[in-house]
């Protein structure tokens, strides 16, 4: 019956999903993230995501929804049938706690893009990590706990290039490695971006061009350097 009660202290930290049908709510208590998961089909099961399989008329006091109500707005009592109803249609409550870590996963991944893919116009050189952490707070970019920091990183970009200058460009580094490092340093470098043209000359000698984003030269030089113990002949062209 409307009114029953269950678990009140346990329920009342978990996340929830909620669907306001006919002028009542019904509540779950979900797994968040895979809730979102089974939303977009990379769940099927919905007894993963949920915490409990009652339907709740208001999930914060424990208030189970009756089976009358059930019936009446969802033709089933079923509490998984009903649970996917409301998971896939309704919406995804969040704890505050919850939702930021996940902006903070977010935020983190999105400094890391940007300082890889980005450069400032003028040294065409990366932003610090720092620097953007900081453009990001000056902005009050919004991020979005639920979509993938590559999916808003355009979004977030626009927020914050009137406090911090970017520039997405590509580049095109030339290498040429001696014979006594070109094996070990290939296999270091090849995994940075895009080869556009390869050949091992007449002395054992590697020469190659690579394209990769313009924020990741440094990192490059550095493995390279790293790889031949600083006997490598390089050159960058900015696209």
């Amino acid at each position: 019956m409307k009114g029953e009660t269950f678990d009140k202290e346990r329920i009342h930290h978990m996340n929830l999903a909620r669907l306001k049908k006919g002028g009542e709510k019904f509540e779950v208590a979900i797994d968040s993230e895979k809730a979102m998961a089974f939303r977009n089909g990379g769940i099927s099961d919905v007894r993963d995501v949920l915490e409990a399989e009652h339907i709740f008329s208001d999930a914060k006091k424990g208030s189970l929804a009756s089976e009358h109500e059930l019936q009446r707005m969802f033709k089933t009592t079923d509490p998984l049938a009903i649970a996917a109803i409301i998971i896939k249609e309704g919406e995804i409550q969040l704890t505050e706690a919850y939702r930021e870590r996940k902006v903070e996963e977010k935020q983190r991944r999105l400094i890391a893009l940007i300082h890889r893919n980005g450069v400032d116009p003028k040294t065409h050189l990366p932003h610090p990590m720092s620097r953007i952490e900081h453009a990001l707070a000056e902005a009050k970019a919004h991020i979005d706990p639920f979509l993938s920091a590559e999916e808003q990183m355009g979004k977030i970009v626009k927020q914050i290039q009137p406090v911090l200058p970017i520039r997405f460009e590509l580049k095109e580094v030339t290498i040429k490695i001696p014979p006594e490092y070109a094996a070990k340093a290939y296999g270091s470098i090849k995994g940075f971006g895009r080869m556009l043209k390869e050949e091992w000359l007449n002395d054992g000698s590697w020469l190659g061009i690579i394209e990769i984003p313009g924020g990741m030269e440094e990192e490059l030089y550095d493995q390279l350097n790293k790889a031949t113990h600083g006997n490598n002949q390089t050159s960058v062209k900015v696209k």
